[in-house]
C-alpha cells in the first residue's frame, strides 16, 4: 500500500468518524478523502519556522532552549466551512472615541396605506 493510499484511508476514517460512523457511505467517504489527499499533495509546503531556529543556533554553538510541547492538532473536518473574518471598519469612518454626540434617533415610519381596490 502506497503512502497516498494510507493517507486517503486516514482521511476517510476521520470523515467516517466525524459523521457519526454511518453505514453505506464508504464510496462517498473514500472519494472525499481522495480529493483531500490530492489537495494536500498539491499544496505548497511551508518550511517550519521552529525547525530553522535550532539549526541556526547549533551553527553558532548556542544550545537551543526546550519549549513546551505543541498541542495536538484537531482532526481534519471535510465538511466544516471556514469562518470568515469580521469586517474591518472603513479607513475614513470616525472611531467610537472621536464621536462625541450620540446618534440621533430616527422617526418611526408612517404606516402604509392599503392599496385601492
Amino acid at each position: 500500500m502506497s503512502t497516498d493510499d494510507k493517507r486517503i484511508r486516514e482521511f476517510a476514517y476521520q470523515i467516517w468518524e466525524s459523521e457519526g460512523k454511518p453505514t453505506g457511505q464508504e464510496k462517498r467517504h473514500w472519494e472525499m478523502a481522495r480529493k483531500l489527499a490530492e489537495a494536500e499533495a498539491l499544496a505548497p509546503s511551508k518550511p517550519a519556522k521552529a525547525a530553522s531556529k535550532p539549526a541556526a543556533a547549533k551553527a553558532d554553538g548556542i544550545k537551543p532552549v526546550a519549549s513546551k510541547p505543541a498541542a495536538a492538532k484537531p482532526a481534519v473536518k471535510a465538511a466544516a466551512p471556514k469562518a470568515k473574518p469580521a469586517a474591518k471598519p472603513a479607513a475614513n469612518a470616525p472611531s467610537a472615541s472621536s464621536v462625541s454626540k450620540p446618534a440621533a434617533e430616527k422617526k418611526p415610519r408612517a404606516p402604509r396605506k392599503p392599496p385601492a381596490v
